[in-house]
């Protein structure tokens, strides 16, 4: 089972380029998640044949939200956290903006596991969503997965939103402090880790230079000076099954890039 996830960084806009189809044509995932699909289901003109669909869209239209498409129907699917998570996080911010309200958790549970795609919030450039973060979304996110958990092995990925180690990003020092790679959000991440998660990337491939996001700024991706952000991560228990890892850079539409895991059952 190939399970792809992509920030499009608007869906409409990535159909209108003309590249969403030829990405779906050439990769065939199995599962596809997306994030930041900034639109509800009835704005996008798009019918993929043989795929059921699933949509969470945020109440501000034009902003956030995710979606899954998959070739298998979902035993079930959820949006959002479970009702005993969201209570007893607080998922809304100092300014008063309601995470849960952004359409940013899909779950789709199938026969041997579960697939979670999430778009954790950004810390803004003046960190002002930071203790959103660091003090409640994370743990609120881990804390669904491993009740999930509890009843068969997660997949979950998407834009999380951080780059976890000096190793997933071109520039670490100057950008240490600032949002994505502050010392909470890295240990947020670390957390799913030392939680038994996997990062399935880093076990087929090491070093720098494998980035999942790119600054329209100064040709970054042409010059690959990125940022790791988008990742697959696992339940322990399914580790052995995972195939291949992979980061699909040259798949165009977004200044993010797909990211991927092939599984076999």
């Amino acid at each position: 089972m190939k399970i792809y996830s992509w920030n499009v960084n608007g869906l409409r806009a990535v159909l209108k380029k003309g590249l969403f189809m030829p990405f779906i044509e050439t990769h065939q995932p199995d599962v596809l998640c997306l994030q930041e699909t900034k639109s509800e289901r009835e704005q996008v003109e798009i019918d993929l044949a043989g795929y059921h669909e699933y949509w969470n869209s945020a109440t501000t239209k034009g902003y956030s939200g995710t979606a899954i498409f998959s070739r298998t129907e979902p035993l079930s699917v959820t949006n959002g956290f479970a009702k005993a998570v969201a209570k007893k996080y607080t998922l809304v911010d100092d300014a008063g903006r309601d995470s849960e309200t952004e359409g940013r958790v899909i779950t789709a549970e199938f026969e041997k596991f579960f697939v979670v795609t999430v778009y954790t919030p950004n810390a803004k450039d003046d960190l002002s969503r930071l203790p959103l973060r660091s003090q409640h979304w994370d743990a609120a996110f881990l804390a669904h997965c491993k009740a999930l958990e509890m009843k068969k092995p997660v997949v979950f990925c998407g834009d999380l939103n951080v780059a976890h180690t000096e190793l997933d990003l071109a520039n670490p020092k100057p950008n240490r402090g600032r949002k994505g790679f502050t010392d909470e959000e890295r240990q947020g991440f670390q957390s799913f880790l030392d939680a038994g998660f996997v990062d399935t990337l880093r076990m087929f491939h090491q070093g720098n230079g494998h980035y999942s996001w790119w600054s329209h700024f100064a040709n970054s991706r042409a010059r690959n000076v990125g940022w790791r952000i988008d990742y697959v991560l696992v339940s322990a228990a399914l580790q052995k099954s995972v195939a291949t890892a992979e980061i699909h850079a040259d798949v165009m539409g977004s200044d993010h890039c797909p990211v991927s895991v092939t599984l076999s059952l």
